[in-house]
C-alpha cells in the first residue's frame, strides 16, 4: 500500500472566513496525525476567494508548530513567484524551527490568472521558461555555504530540504527525471497525462544525492461518508468549485446540494467528469474499490489525498474513513490481481 498523506487546500466555505479556514486547517492536521497521515501539505494560490493558503511558508509554519510528528510543506510553492534565495530563506526557516518534517514542493504554474501573476512578480520576464534553472539555483542555497560565497541562505544553507517537483504535465516529470527528485501529478484536477508522466520520469529518473529510485505521489480526490448517497452529496461543493472555476468566477466552497441539474449544463458535466477523473467517491467499500484498482494501475509510491468538503465535521469523517482502510488496502495489495505475474517489490527509499 502507498503512503497516504493530504492535500488541504484550506478552503474558505460561504458563511465564513479565512480565519475560520485556518482553524480548520490545523484541526484537520492534527486529526491527520493522529490518524497516521505522512504528510500534510498546503498550496499557493492566489486572487482566490475560495482558498486560504496564499501565504503558504506562513500557513506551513501554523500547522508545523501546531502538530508534532506530522511533515509539512508545500504542495507547491509556484517557484515563478518568487526569487529562489527568497524560497530557501523562508523553508530554512521553517527546516530550522521544525527540523526534519518540512517539505518543499515546486510548481512552475503561477497559481493564478496572468494579471494577479502580473501583480505578483511585477513583471512577466521571470516565468515558466526559467523554472529549471529557478530549482538547480534553489537546491544550491541548501548546499552547505562554500568558502567565498557571496549570497547564502542564511537560515538555509546545509539544511538540505527535501525538494519535490509537482507538474500536470510532461515537463515537470522530465526535469524530476533528469534532477533525481520525487515527482508529484496533479491528477486529483488534471489527469490527461498521468500515465504517459509517470512513465517518462520512471524511464529516464538518473540517481542523485537526493534520491537512489523514483518515487510518485498522484494527487485524488476522495470523499467517503457512511453512505453511498451522502458521499455522493459532500462532493457536490467540489463540483460546484469547479464549474464556476470553469466559468470565471471562482468564489466561496458552497454548502453540498441533493443534485447539480440545473447548476451545470451537459458540457460542464462532461468537462468535470473527465477533470475528476481520478475522484472516489462512496463507501468505505467503494472507495477501498477504487484506491485498490488507482494504485494497481499507477503503480503509486503515495496518494495525496485533497478533499473540498464544506461541513468541516463531514470532512474529518471522510479523513477518518480512509485511514481505517489501510489495513485492507496492505492486505489487498500484498495480493497479485488476477492474471497477473508477481514481481519483487523494489527497495523504498523514505522521502
Amino acid at each position: 500500500m502507498p503512503v497516504l498523506s493530504v492535500l488541504d487546500l484550506s478552503p474558505i466555505t460561504q458563511g465564513a472566513d479565512a480565519s475560520v479556514a485556518f482553524r480548520n486547517t490545523l484541526d484537520l492536521a492534527r486529526h491527520a496525525e493522529r490518524w497516521g497521515f505522512h504528510r500534510y501539505w498546503l498550496a499557493e494560490h492566489h486572487n482566490m476567494t475560495g482558498i486560504a493558503s496564499a501565504a503558504t511558508a506562513v500557513v506551513i509554519g501554523h500547522v508545523a508548530g501546531g502538530t508534532s510528528t506530522i511533515r509539512v510543506g508545500a504542495g507547491g510553492i509556484m517557484l515563478p513567484n518568487h526569487a529562489p534565495l527568497v524560497i530557501a530563506e523562508q523553508f530554512g526557516t521553517l527546516a530550522s524551527l521544525y527540523p526534519g518534517r518540512i517539505d518543499l514542493g515546486l510548481g512552475r504554474a503561477p497559481g493564478t490568472d496572468q494579471r494577479t501573476a502580473q501583480a505578483l512578480r511585477r513583471s512577466l520576464l521571470s516565468g515558466p521558461d526559467s523554472f529549471p534553472d529557478d530549482v538547480m539555483e534553489l537546491q544550491s542555497y541548501f548546499r552547505p555555504a562554500q568558502p567565498g560565497q557571496a549570497v547564502r541562505a542564511v537560515p538555509g544553507a546545509g539544511l538540505d530540504v527535501p525538494i519535490w517537483l509537482l507538474g500536470s504535465s510532461l515537463f515537470s516529470a522530465q526535469l524530476a527525471a533528469a534532477l533525481g527528485l520525487p515527482f508529484a501529478f496533479a491528477s486529483h484536477f488534471a489527469p490527461d497525462h498521468m500515465g504517459q508522466a509517470i512513465e517518462l520520469y520512471r524511464s529516464r529518473f538518473r540517481p542523485s544525492a537526493a534520491l537512489e529510485k523514483p518515487y510518485v505521489m498522484l494527487g485524488v480526490n476522495v470523499f467517503a461518508a457512511d453512505t453511498e448517497r451522502e458521499a455522493q452529496r459532500l462532493i457536490t461543493s467540489l463540483q460546484q468549485q469547479f464549474v464556476n472555476l470553469l466559468r470565471g468566477t471562482p468564489g466561496l466552497l458552497q454548502p453540498p446540494v441533493d443534485s447539480m441539474e440545473g447548476r451545470w449544463t451537459e458540457l460542464d458535466r462532461a468537462r468535470l467528469e473527465h477533470m475528476m477523473s481520478c475522484a472516489f467517491v462512496g463507501t468505505p467499500d467503494t472507495v477501498r474499490r477504487g484506491l485498490e484498482g488507482f494504485v494497481r494501475r499507477t503503480g503509486a509510491d503515495e496518494l495525496m489525498v485533497t478533499a473540498q468538503i464544506y461541513d468541516h465535521t463531514a470532512r474529518l469523517r471522510s479523513y477518518e474513513l480512509v485511514a481505517g482502510l489501510r489495513a485492507e488496502l496492505d492486505a489487498a495489495l500484498a495480493v497479485p490481481a488476477p492474471g497477473a505475474t508477481p514481481e519483487p517489490a523494489p527497495p523504498r527509499r523514505t522521502v
